[in-house]
């Protein structure tokens, strides 16, 4: 996405990733992007039209990012596994953690507004289908729910990193190998010694 239109999405990003919701207006979007007054309007004539451009956007950028991880040869072993999505996390929650904030505002939204719903849910299930196979390659028994549940908790370890912050390092490999490998052993079974 390039052009005048690019400018808006990212103005927008950076407006509700830093501001939140509330802030989000046409007027805040044109100030924040250095914008003539009423370009936002006039690539997005609501809010509802703001906010499905900003989660287009939102899918275009993370899409980019899975789609680079995706193409990496898969994962032979939990750590592995846990290692690239962790590093994945320490992105969202550091360099990307504008739009991470954009993204999780916009998650809320879709809560109530149906017309963001819809496409959230099928960006979601492409994520799954990604993160399902590599699950599969490291033995996951159920990789498909433990898709969902993985995404899941990685939101839910940016959530709680980028609300509570924090002066340590972020290295959620731990916590994501621990569940990963609980997956993988609930398989093999008890062991005989």
């Amino acid at each position: 996405m390039v052009g005048r239109r690019a400018q808006v999405l990212d103005a927008a990003v950076r407006v509700l990733g830093g501001q939140g919701t509330r802030a989000l207006t046409h007027r805040a979007v044109d100030s924040e992007g250095a914008l003539p007054a009423g370009t936002t309007s006039n690539y997005f004539r609501t809010r509802e039209a703001l906010l499905a451009g900003i989660l287009g956007y939102l899918f275009e950028r993370e899409t980019a990012a899975f789609v680079a991880l995706a193409g990496q040869p898969r994962p032979v072993s939990v750590d592995e596994l846990a290692g690239r999505f962790g590093a994945m996390l320490r992105q969202l929650a550091g360099p990307a953690r504008l739009l991470t904030l954009a993204r999780h505002a916009i998650f809320l939204e879709a809560a109530h507004h149906e017309s963001l719903r819809v496409p959230l849910l099928e960006w979601s299930e492409r994520l799954w289908t990604w993160s399902a196979d590599w699950l599969a390659a490291v033995g996951s028994p159920q990789p498909v729910l433990h898709a969902r549940q993985l995404l899941a908790f990685g939101d839910g370890l940016l959530i709680d990193r980028l609300a509570r912050g924090g002066d340590d390092e972020f290295a959620p490999e731990e916590a994501l190998a621990a569940l990963l490998e609980s997956w993988v052993k609930s398989v093999e079974g008890p062991v005989d010694n």
